[in-house]
This record gives structure tokens, sequence and C-alpha cells, in this order.
């Protein structure tokens, strides 16, 4: 009998699909209501839809109570590593061109998920999307704060530079971050660290593809006493070193191999490794 190659099955409702990512643990499970509602909000163009994986950092009884009852939600729950490895995991269910990340304690605003497709829809040459972020603050107010970018276009290393020369301070957020599934999975993923790990990501798609900054607000991004990044082990002088030296080491090793997103069209077939 002769071999027949398995058939491959991608719909175009499949490829026409925005995957929400959300790593939660149990003290932030309780804001997965609010999240599901903005998720609710959000009008995408004809033919386009969203899907949330929530991908809990463990496993235990006090995530899933709070989790919605919608046929567009996957739970999933795994052995505990963080919110990049839970995110990563949550990767396997990632079956649309695009994945948006949403932090289980905050809000996207409305449009948010319309624009980040708009941009890359719109330009192939962008591999990722960010916009403009205002604390939500435990009374209900919000803040902004100075110095963001130019709406449009962020070239190619453009985030590494200014984080650098800043003191590792980013220029954009990475809870917005709107990025292109296939360069995701390319770079791996989230980083393998106990925090950053979103920094990590973001400064590896900064050093091999062009990404946009939209400067209306697209996620409220709530400041509360049990948030992983209020914690003292998240200011650790020596840790934070640590983490900031191998972000910086990943993404300037990248941006020296070459790789480039997209890949240079040579002799009628994109090339798998461009030079500079």
């Amino acid at each position: 009998m002769p071999l027949v190659a398995p058939r491959k099955v991608v719909s175009a409702a499949v490829r026409r699909r925005v995957i929400v990512v959300t790593a939660v643990h149990a003290p932030s499970a309780r804001f997965l209501p609010q999240a599901h509602a903005s998720l609710c909000a959000q009008e995408l163009p004809d033919g386009w839809e969203w899907h949330w994986v929530i991908q809990e950092d463990g496993r235990t009884d006090q995530v899933r109570p709070y989790v919605p009852d919608d046929e567009r939600v996957t739970f999933r729950q795994g052995r505990p590593g963080g919110p990049g490895v839970a995110r990563t995991l949550a990767l396997a269910h990632a079956d649309g061109a695009y994945v948006k990340v949403l932090d289980a304690d905050d809000r996207l605003t409305p449009g948010a998920l319309a624009r980040d497709l708009a941009a890359l829809e719109a330009d192939p040459g962008l591999g990722w999307a960010t916009s403009r972020v205002l604390d939500l603050l435990p009374d209900g107010s919000t803040a902004g704060f100075p110095g963001d970018p130019a709406h449009g276009p962020l070239e190619r290393g453009a985030v590494l530079r200014f984080w650098k020369a800043n003191g590792f301070r980013l220029p954009v957020h990475p809870a917005t971050l709107f990025v292109r599934r296939e360069l995701l999975l390319s770079l791996g993923g989230w980083m393998a660290l106990p925090a950053s790990e979103d920094t990590g990501l973001l400064l590896a798609l900064s050093a091999v593809s062009r990404g946009w900054f939209t400067r209306e607000v697209g996620l409220l991004y709530r400041k509360w006493q049990g948030q992983a990044t209020g914690q003292a082990a998240h200011v650790d002088p020596a840790e934070r070193a640590v983490r900031m030296a191998v972000v910086e080491a990943r993404a300037r090793a990248l941006a020296r191999v070459g790789w480039r997103h997209p890949a240079p069209v040579t002799g009628g077939r994109p090339a798998s490794v461009a030079g500079g």
C-alpha cells in the first residue's frame, strides 16, 4: 500500500482567530470575570474570532470556580513554574494566527484587539504590536505615565536600545503584547525566568522584527497588593541584575545571528536565515 502523507487540516476559521493567553494562580483568579467581560466587549472584523486559553500555574481547586462558562474559553492546569511557563504551556492550545497576552488581573479596553489586528494585517513586515497602558488603582481610578513612543512602527532593535539607555525601563508594556503565533513559537515562547519573562520576550521580538505601538489605551493594568510585581522578591537587586543580564544577552545574540522576521525572499523562496 502506498504511503500517504497525513492531511494537514487548517480551516479558515482557525487561521482567522486571535488566541488570548492568560496565566493565572489562585490569588488572581477572582479577577477572571472582569477580564472576561473586557474580552466580551471586543469587536473583531467579520470572519475573525477570539478564543481565550486560561492556564493555571499549578493544579488547585481555587481557580476553576472563577473560569467563565463560555464555549470560547479553554481552561487547563499544569505543574507550577511561574507565569512564563504557564503561558508557554498554553501555546499548545493556540491554534490561531495571532496570540494576545492578557494577565488575569488586567482588563482590555474596547477596540484593543481590533486595533492590534488591523496593524499587523495591514503590514506583513510587523511581527508584534503593543499599546498604551493605564494603571488601574485600587480605588477604581486610573493613572498614566509619560514617555510613550510615537504612534506607529517601532524599528527593529529600538526597544533594546531604549531599555539599555534608560535603566532597564521599557518604552512599551509587554502586558499589551499582540504577536504573530509563528514568530512567538520560533522564539520558544516566554523565557524560563522567575520574573521578567515578558520583558525577555519583548526584547527578543524587537531584536528580530519591527513592531507597532498604538497611542490609544489598550489595557488597564491593575495595581493590587497581591500582584507578583509588587512582591519583595521581584525587586531583589541581585536577582534583578541576573534577569536583566540574561534577557539582554539573548536579545543581542539574536541580533548577531542575523535571523529576521519576516525572512527575505531569495530565489523565489524565503531564506531561513537572513543576514544583517
